[in-house]
């Protein structure tokens, strides 16, 4: 065990880990960074970011991701490459421990880290992943303007990316593995009054096909045993994300869906001292640049947490 008790450790990176170091690392407070198991978190697997200001011409996720980290390690971040393994909360002092064993003693911290969308499981999935296929119609449905997709999903979030959908493609093929939606009823309406939203029940996707992007899709109707194919040039799953937050379930207050819950206008979680940013605890936005936004929010929640306890 160190002996040292560091101001701020942030536990995963991605928008809103780095952009919290960069705030607390120009506020003196120099953080320590654990990136987790995905350094840069779900931008790594994006392509083209076309919707974070600054970047004109869009920019690759993961270069994105390396100019996050290199603006916070300017300012001198400490940026460790392993993931947080389990937390005590219990105390004035957090304890933190690391996938090699070793205690850290913080006296904030910061959780980035994030969530993860849930995926249909098809080994083809994985195959067009950024190359057709996505999880995000708001970062993506811009580059399908003109053309026909599908989607996956018959929630709220599926509802509400259809509908966006609907607005740049010229048609857009709801798939629903039920015979019905799991959506509000308003939102229900609002993708049957939709004209260029159809709506498939019972059906689910078998396989993705085409060369070196998306050109059709096979589904099977489990009610009717049939099995077509689809020609679409986009694939969106929208069957919901899992917050990376299995280890806080001790320590923090969170939905039943994982998400964790903060004070109102702030990033503040019920345990003093423990801030939340990011997806790990918006399940509303979801967006690179709200991240970084609560990011900035935590690390001015914890300088003024630190500066009230005369610590810095």
């Amino acid at each position: 065990m160190s002996s040292t008790i560091h101001n701020c450790v942030i536990i995963g990176s991605g928008p809103a880990g780095y952009t919290a170091a960069i705030y607390a690392a120009r506020a003196n407070m120099n953080p320590v960074l654990y990136t987790g198991q995905e350094p840069g978190g779900q931008l790594m697997i994006t392509t083209d970011v076309e919707n974070y200001p600054g970047y004109p011409e869009g920019i690759m996720g993961p270069q994105m991701m390396e100019d996050f980290k290199n603006q916070a390690a300017r300012f001198g971040t400490k940026i460790i490459y392993e993931m947080i393994s389990e937390v005590d909360f219990s105390g004035p002092v957090h304890k933190i421990w690391s996938e090699t064993g070793e205690e850290i003693q913080a006296h904030s911290v910061i959780i980035s880290t994030g969530a993860s969308a849930k995926w249909l499981g098809l080994e083809s999935e994985q195959t067009f992943m950024n190359n057709g296929v996505s999880a995000c119609a708001v970062c993506d449905g811009f580059f399908f303007r003109g053309q026909e997709v599908a989607i996956v999903g018959a929630g709220d979030t599926a509802a509400e990316e259809a509908s966006y959908l609907s607005k740049l493609c010229t048609k857009v093929h709801m798939l629903v593995r039920r015979d019905e939606m799991r959506a509000s009823k308003i939102m229900q309406k609002r993708v049957m009054d939709t004209p260029n939203i159809e709506i498939h029940w019972n059906t689910e996707v078998k396989e993705i096909m085409g060369g070196e992007t998306v050109e059709k899709i096979r589904v099977h109707n489990n009610k009717s045993n049939q099995e077509s194919e689809m020609t679409v040039n986009g694939l969106f799953v929208a069957i919901g994300h899992k917050p990376n937050t299995d280890m806080f379930k001790e320590w923090l207050d969170m939905e039943d869906s994982g998400y964790l819950i903060t004070k109102p206008d702030s990033t503040k979680t019920n345990v003093d001292g423990v801030f939340a940013s990011g997806d790990a605890q918006d399940h509303v936005y979801r967006q690179a640049v709200t991240a970084a936004g609560t990011g900035c929010m935590a690390a001015l929640d914890a300088e003024r947490y630190l500066t009230a306890k005369g610590i810095i």
